[in-house]
């Protein structure tokens, strides 16, 4: 991929819905700044970020340099663009602290450091903070009317329900840090999702107007799931990149739930994998979709990208553990991530382990007799190894790490223990 070449990039991997006209033969003349708005307004990116993210990554690949420009003044007010209501105005504390939590997770998606394309993370506040309100109306204000405001679709889809005077103004804010990023970074390109078309042309003509410029908005299509749920989201909430927000082995497993109407798509939103790979991966997933070639390759490319190549290793090894895929061997590191998925029971060092006494406790069985029949039978694993001798009992020797120890009954009933440190 080349600079010039870079939208051709992006219409195939379907970041394109929008753009400014001569956005083509701007990019062709060389590399461009680009940049993309996100408000700290939670504590961590959500799978929702992932697509304007990778847009950013697409552009710097392609020789383009990418700016990051975390909201921690616009964030202060709130986009209405795609809220049915008012958002809660978070405090200037809450603010800064997501911003740093935020900062850490680009670095997964974007070079940072020296160079051409190296990318930037900016912070508005910097510039928005020290704007004089007076000045603000009198140099921004101006150029705007109520009228073509009223017209933003973003403004639109609020009138109804009602629209403060704070968010009514954001489009101006929005405009201006376009305007001074042009101005400090001569950044030429803004990014972002369908619903920020309004807020981008807006900053497009004000530099129009004041600087006498030409500059540019792209935006990709908001990102839908073929079942009607709304992406990033579970029955059990929004899916975030922070690991203590939603753990690493249920962000694998969003993805490996994919469905398959919509997998060939992401594999081309969310990952860097080549046309020629994610077509041969397609054609796999035609002959054999039980297997879910192509959602393993996404979940394994993206859950890489985002947690690392270790954490993958050992989510990959539970889930193989807790769907059965073959007799994994249960390393230590792996029962931290079981440790919260399936029941884990605490156990005292001292008390007498017999392995009927353990299936009961763990809630695999009923009663006493329950789990002696159980065991007999052959259905009760202990750390994957099926036990038929109902007088076994728990040695030192059976604790892995010296205190998890797994417990399964049948194919995917599991119990963990862990002995105290």
């Amino acid at each position: 991929m080349t600079t010039s070449n870079v939208l051709q990039e992006l219409e195939w991997r379907g970041f394109v819905q929008q753009a400014t006209p001569g956005l083509a033969a701007h990019v062709a003349k060389g590399p461009v700044t680009a940049y993309c708005g996100f408000d700290p307004t939670a504590p961590s990116l959500q799978l929702g970020n992932l697509m304007p993210m990778m847009l950013l990554a697409n552009l710097q690949r392609g020789g383009h340099r990418p700016i990051v420009l975390m909201g921690g003044g616009t964030g202060l007010i709130g986009d209405p663009s795609g809220k049915a209501g008012e958002r809660p105005l978070l405090s200037k504390e809450q603010i800064r602290e997501n911003l740093q939590r935020q900062r850490d997770q680009m670095a997964r998606f974007l070079e940072f450091g020296a160079g051409r394309a190296a990318a930037l993370l900016l912070d508005n506040a910097k510039w928005l903070s020290a704007q004089g309100l007076i000045d603000f109306l009198r140099d921004v204000g101006k150029h705007f009317t109520v009228n073509i405001m009223l017209q933003k679709e973003s403004v639109q889809a609020r009138l109804e329900a009602g629209l403060s005077f704070t968010e009514f103004s954001y489009m101006l804010l929005q405009a201006y840090d376009f305007l001074h990023l042009f101005r400090e970074r001569q950044c030429t390109l803004q990014v972002g999702g369908s619903d920020q078309w309004g807020n981008i042309t807006a900053g497009v003509e004000l530099i129009r107007r004041i600087e006498n410029a030409e500059a540019h908005g792209l935006v990709a299509p908001l990102v839908t799931m073929a079942s009607g749920q709304k992406f990033g989201k579970t029955d059990a909430g929004a899916i975030y990149l922070d690991p203590t927000l939603t753990s690493p082995y249920k962000f694998y497993q969003f993805w490996i739930n994919v469905d398959d109407r919509d997998v060939e798509k992401y594999l081309k939103l969310f990952t860097h994998l080549p046309a020629d790979e994610i077509k041969g991966i397609a054609a796999q997933q035609a002959v054999n979709p039980a297997k879910r070639p192509a959602q393993r390759a996404l979940a394994t490319t993206v859950t890489s990208l985002v947690h690392g190549a270790e954490v993958l290793s050992g989510v990959q090894a539970a889930s193989a553990i807790l769907f059965g895929e073959g007799q994994a061997e249960v390393h230590p590191q792996v029962f931290e991530i079981l440790a919260g998925e399936i029941p884990t029971i605490a156990i005292d060092d001292a008390e007498q382990l017999a392995l009927v006494d353990l299936v009961t406790r763990a809630g695999l069985a009923k009663s006493k007799g329950e789990a002696r029949r159980s065991i007999e039978q052959g259905g009760i694993y202990v750390n994957q190894q099926r036990i038929d001798d109902v007088a076994r009992t728990i040695a030192s020797g059976d604790w892995i790490g010296g205190r998890n120890l797994l417990l399964r009954k049948g194919k995917k009933e599991y119990a963990l223990l862990r002995r105290g440190r």
